[in-house]
């Protein structure tokens, strides 16, 4: 890969959530501070603050859970999420399930604080805590002929109300090519203000990638599968012309129903004006050698 960014921010780094949310200019130039549609990692501009942990937690996409922004943060509690695993199989040379204390072990000195902007027809920035999933992928041994990752969401209808209406096929599945997976803007997050995840944001580990619409980010994964196709995708399933594989953010690109050229901030207020989407949500300059010679129109 001819562009490899390293984060350096440790739990060390964490800003206090008061005195983050109050602060008014972020620092140019810190590693691992990608804020999106406005900034990639060492471009912070100082007036894009990151969401508060209520709006984090309070308005969410999560169906499982039912269909409101307000659904998962009302039914989420219902999940169990300890004990966990992730089955990683495939095209793998260590396959098996895998404990998320194992998981979190291994990674502990790898863990990193980032900042990214999570874009769907609304946007908020949102302080992970997580690691690259290229560093759980090693763990498992990536074969050769792997070309694409499949995940998978916990799929427990006892515990998930939502998931009684066939709003999609259950369980939730999605998945990247590999290079996309490998990149190290590609991150697994465990927790948001150096806090555990709750259950309405993807508890106890989700997928982040922040050039895609936010539904790339699967939510609760209890599997990884290392595969030589392109794997099946919740949202492609269900309306292929409205919803690509790859799913980067593309202002150029609108859906069947809306345009995607502009966003909304939440928490921004009812008189906000809406700001302008940016190519792969500001990652351009990170990621956009991945789909040289791509028609990004028409691989949405």
């Amino acid at each position: 890969m001819a562009f490899r960014w390293t984060n350096d921010l440790t739990r060390d780094d964490v800003t206090p959530e008061p005195v983050w949310l109050n602060r008014r200019h972020i620092l140019a130039g810190m590693a691992g501070l990608g804020l999106g549609a406005i900034a990639g990692p060492g471009l912070a501009q100082g007036d894009l603050e990151p969401n508060g942990w209520d709006e984090i937690t309070s308005f969410n996409n999560f169906y499982e859970f039912g269909t409101g922004k307000g659904d998962p943060a009302e039914n989420a509690h219902l999940m169990t999420t300890s004990p966990w695993s992730i089955t990683i199989d495939g095209l793998v040379d260590r396959p098996g399930d895998y404990g998320f204390e194992q998981i979190m072990e291994q990674m502990s000195v790898e863990e990193r604080i980032y900042r990214f902007r999570c874009v769907e027809a609304w946007s908020m920035v949102i302080p992970w805590n997580g690691f690259e999933l290229a560093d759980l992928l090693a763990l498992a041994g990536v074969q050769d002929g792997a070309t694409h990752v499949a995940f998978e969401t916990l799929l427990r209808p006892s515990e998930m109300p939502g998931v009684s209406r066939p709003v999609i096929e259950w369980p939730y599945v999605e998945g990247l090519r590999l290079d996309e997976a490998m990149h190290p803007l590609t991150i697994m997050a465990t927790g948001i203000y150096d806090k555990p995840i709750p259950n309405q944001n993807g508890a106890p580990i989700r997928l982040v990638v922040p050039w895609k619409y936010g539904y790339k980010s699967i939510k609760s994964i209890v599997r990884i599968t290392l595969t030589d196709s392109e794997p099946p995708t919740a949202w492609n399933k269900y309306a292929p012309n409205e919803y690509g594989f790859y799913s980067n953010v593309n202002p150029d690109r609108p859906h069947p129903r809306w345009s995607q050229a502009s966003e909304k901030r939440v928490g921004a207020g009812l008189l906000a004006r809406r700001q302008p989407t940016l190519m792969f949500n500001g990652y351009e300059d990170e990621v956009a050698a991945m789909y040289d010679g791509m028609d990004l129109i028409k691989f949405h």
